[in-house]
């Protein structure tokens, strides 16, 4: 499969992860987040949660995937999923700055955490499959940096 639809193909796995996992934390918390409201209210259209679901199913579907796919040979490492989980640390900054609306007191460690955990399953989950339709999965006899098992 070509690297591209590979990585979407891979986008859209990640994205319902992180999905499930946001959904999750949202039940937690009782909704205090409004994690699609964060995103509408970022493109300028406060209130619109719908708008908000799609784009932030775009942007995960497509757009992080495919910078990936851009930026994935200049990435240090041989595992897109391991290079995947930077991704989702990258993404991660600006969703925590943004992303924890009126939230105040020993929640916003707990909002961090997880949202930080499911960030992180994204981007390896986006990088795994993406490795796995492009055949680019790193060797069982080397490690994430490409250095060979002892033993």
């Amino acid at each position: 499969m070509n690297r591209p639809l590979a990585a979407v193909a891979g986008g859209l796995s990640g994205t319902a992860a992180l999905t499930v996992l946001l959904l999750l934390f949202e039940v937690e918390t009782r909704s205090q987040i409004g994690m699609f409201d964060v995103v509408a209210r970022f493109v300028g259209v406060p209130g619109s949660t719908t708008v908000g679901f799609v784009l932030f199913v775009a942007a995960g579907t497509l757009a992080w995937p495919l910078l990936f796919v851009a930026v994935e040979d200049s990435v240090p490492g041989s595992d897109p999923a391991i290079k995947g989980m930077g991704v989702g640390v990258l993404l991660w900054i600006p969703f925590l700055l943004l992303g924890r609306a009126e939230l105040s007191g020993a929640i916003v460690f707990a909002f961090a955490g997880l949202t930080l955990v499911a960030h992180l399953a994204y981007g390896y989950i986006t990088g795994a499959v993406y490795a796995r339709l492009t055949g680019r999965t790193p060797s069982s006899g080397t490690l994430g940096d490409g250095s060979e098992l002892q033993g």
